[in-house]
């Protein structure tokens, strides 16, 4: 069984080592514990498996007023392709809009295929290309965003969320509310 929760601060060290396997530029353990203890405005979730609980993913966004900013989104590399980034990027859409997100921000990097494919899936779309946006290798990326979160796109994005949880079966325990932390 999968669960879609708010990441907890014990599960920063397994969050920074798979952050590590997954980009270049990861965030410090220092980050993710301001991000989880002290700004108001994120929301850092973890998707985990059971039997055992093990992270598979993680992801976050930044709700600043009506627009949430998604930060980071990654899966464990042999989990990849089982559609769990969408799960969560799903739940921090789902979680935003229900917060008064009135649209949405990212950035990617251009090779990234398989990511920009699942952003435009739930509409969002190229608006900007950042020149040597990465400082790893000087990548461009792509500055994606989704306008309009309307009454129109709740309804498409209820029927993707239908979709997917008939796909791929998860316990989504964002709605109960982001927990605090000292």
């Amino acid at each position: 069984m999968l669960t879609l929760r708010y990441m907890r601060p014990e599960d920063i060290p397994v969050v920074v080592e798979l952050d590590q396997r997954s980009f270049p530029n990861a965030w410090s353990e220092r980050s993710y514990n301001f991000e989880v203890r002290e700004n108001k405005s994120s929301h850092m979730v973890v998707l985990e498996i059971d039997s055992p609980a093990t992270i598979i993913g993680f992801a976050g966004t930044w709700l600043i007023e009506d627009e949430t900013h998604i930060s980071t989104i990654a899966i464990s590399a042999e989990q990849r392709g089982n559609g769990y980034g969408e799960i969560l990027l799903a739940g921090l859409l789902d979680r935003s809009i229900a917060l008064g997100a009135t649209y949405a921000v990212l950035e990617v990097r251009i090779s990234n295929g398989t990511a920009i494919n699942l952003y435009r899936k739930y509409e969002f779309e190229v608006v900007h290309r950042r020149k040597n946006y990465y400082r790893d290798n000087n990548e461009d990326a792509y500055m994606m965003f989704l306008n309009g979160i309307d009454a129109g796109y709740k309804a498409r994005f209820a029927d993707r969320l239908a979709k997917l949880r008939q796909r791929v079966h998860y316990t989504n325990l964002l709605p109960s509310g982001k927990p605090t932390f000292q």
